[in-house]
């Protein structure tokens, strides 16, 4: 089979049967588009005559890349490379798997940043008045801030977020998320973050929605669209700024920042990791390292004998 054939068919069965998010089908189509022209430009068309020297040497040529790229960028990859190849061979579509030899670059561990407590609510408290507080009219103002404390309430992905629809906001104090691979979870919803939400639903969405068309999800821009990613990224930008706040502020800030506020007030990880919906719980434990050197600084500024 043309290698272009393949692909298309490996895409199919990532997005039909595997369930992947829009997003990761997306990736893997950019990786596999730049493998199949590298492939072409070496006159290398069908499935079959690929050979791990030809899948080493273009691992290697784009690891060697200018400006080289991020380790993570490479293992996605040559993760879309081994999926790929492995699909084609379990399918009978391919005789053998050319990537045996493929090893993935390992990648530094970051660590996540997360902001203390009092920066997380002064980032609340700018992104929109409290319930309380809301002057009539306010309609972005309560979005914002219900949008802020649910992402650091839940610990949601801020994808997971404005998928919302109206009637996930509607079952008290839990809410179930849709996570990658359409899985759902169940994550408690705090009463502050109850408060704000219950606000907007009934003072600031029934207006926004009569200015657009009708649709069930829950978090809508000032047309009566649904808010997409970026709008919520750039909503969090901006309170970030009105906060004053120096450090880079992103959806996933609130996120760590949740995880790191559960795990220091005394959370086990695992239960951390069925709120943050990781797979493995190696993914959770980066955060017991963000905890760690939270606890050496105070030691060390406050043992009198720690230096």
């Amino acid at each position: 089979m043309r290698l272009e054939r393949a692909v298309d068919a490996f895409l199919r069965h990532i997005t039909i049967e595997r369930g992947l998010s829009a997003h990761t089908v997306a990736a893997y189509r950019r990786d596999l588009a730049g493998y199949v022209e590298w492939m072409a430009e070496r006159a290398i068309v069908e499935t079959d005559a690929v050979t791990d020297a030809l899948v080493t040497a273009f691992a290697a040529e784009r690891a060697s890349a200018e400006p080289p790229p991020a380790a993570t960028s490479l293992a996605r990859l040559q993760s879309a490379i081994r999926s790929f190849h492995r699909f084609l061979t379990r399918e009978g579509i391919a005789v053998d798997d050319p990537t045996g030899r493929l090893r993935p670059p390992k990648a530094p561990m970051r660590l996540p940043k997360a902001l203390p407590v009092d920066e997380v609510v002064r980032l609340l408290d700018a992104a929109g008045p409290a319930p309380a507080d809301a002057a009539p009219g306010d309609l972005i103002g309560l979005r914002d801030r219900a949008l802020l404390e649910l992402l650091y309430a839940t610990g949601a992905r801020v994808s997971e977020i404005v998928d919302l629809d109206v009637d996930d906001l509607t079952h008290g104090d839990a809410l179930r998320v849709r996570g990658k691979g359409s899985k759902e979870r169940v994550v408690p919803v705090g009463s502050y973050a109850r408060a704000a939400v219950d606000a907007y639903l009934t003072r600031a969405r029934p207006e926004l929605s009569r200015r657009g068309r009708a649709t069930p999800r829950a978090f809508l821009g000032a047309r009566g669209a649904p808010l997409s990613r970026q709008s919520a990224w750039l909503v969090i930008q901006q309170a970030a700024e009105r906060a004053g706040l120096t450090a880079h502020v992103s959806p996933h800030t609130l996120r760590h920042s949740f995880a790191t506020h559960l795990l220091q007030g005394g959370a086990d990880v695992r239960v951390v990791q069925e709120l943050l919906g990781h797979a493995s719980v190696a993914t959770t434990q980066i955060y017991t390292h963000v905890t760690v050197d939270a606890l050496r600084d105070v030691y060390l500024t406050s043992h009198p004998r720690a230096r």
